[in-house]
């Protein structure tokens, strides 16, 4: 129940992952299926309330339940913790453990220090995700996975950033013009570096990145049109999403 728990989920709270994993076999699904649910959990927890000492209560307790879990602990019950404990080894919980304190960064309103805390909060959060998912799942090259995750990450702060800053956040380091041109062109080259590399991913491993299908279009429209990320209307129309998602799923994550 706990694993059916964890699918409804991400079918409610994220459809494009939830896409991604019903295409994948079912042993992968039992993998990614409790890894998406914690990242919901994860990602959301920042969120649910505007007391900052509550939310890092909330994070922290998601960092203690990976702790239990990386040190072969008995992990607290919680339908998303059962389910990971059966799939996480103690490097993937420290793994996760990192994404989980990068998130810290949701609770305030501060903006990113600098380009290296940019891209340490991208590494973390979208990086940290598909790589343990890739590893868990076959061989794959580290840095072809985190190259391809870290176009996927800004893709989809792109699209939340209208969000965001109603919220009130910063999200980005540079929000002028020529530093969003700047952010674009690095998340294109270092996505079409992973196309490259395809390779170096196993058939295996390959269902950790369908997930970013949207990705290429989505950076694509923003290097045409950076208008496009202020108005919130990155993205395809619904029949188009579902055509890319279908020549992605059946020709490779890289297309």
């Amino acid at each position: 129940m706990s694993f059916n728990a964890c699918a409804a989920l991400v079918e409610k709270a994220d459809p494009e992952r939830f896409r991604a994993a019903m295409a994948a076999p079912v042993s992968a699904r039992r993998v990614l299926f409790p890894l998406y649910a914690f990242n919901i959990e994860v990602a959301r927890a920042p969120w649910l309330t505007e007391e900052p000492m509550i939310a890092e209560m909330r994070l922290q307790w998601w960092r203690d339940a990976l702790e239990e879990i990386a040190t072969g602990g008995k992990p607290r019950r919680h339908e998303v913790v059962d389910e990971l404990a059966g799939v996480l080894d103690p490097e993937a919980a420290r793994l996760l453990d990192g994404l989980v304190a990068a998130r810290r960064w949701d609770v305030y309103k501060d903006a990113f220090e600098d380009a290296a805390h940019f891209e340490s909060y991208a590494d973390a959060t979208s990086g940290h995700l598909m790589w343990v998912a890739a590893r868990l799942l076959g061989q794959a090259e580290e840095a072809v996975v985190r190259d391809f995750a870290y176009g996927v990450g800004v893709a989809n702060l792109l699209r939340a950033i209208p969000d965001l800053e109603e919220r009130g956040r910063t999200p980005l380091l540079d929000g002028s013009a020529e530093g969003v041109a700047v952010l674009l062109r690095n998340a294109a080259d270092r996505l079409e570096r992973a196309r490259k590399a395809r390779g170096a991913v196993s058939g295996e491993a390959t269902p950790a990145l369908l997930a970013g299908y949207l990705a290429r279009p989505v950076l694509r429209q923003a290097l045409a049109d950076p208008g496009k990320v202020a108005r919130g209307t990155l993205g395809l129309p619904p029949l188009r999403e579902r055509l890319r998602f279908a020549r992605v799923a059946l020709g490779g994550w890289w297309q």
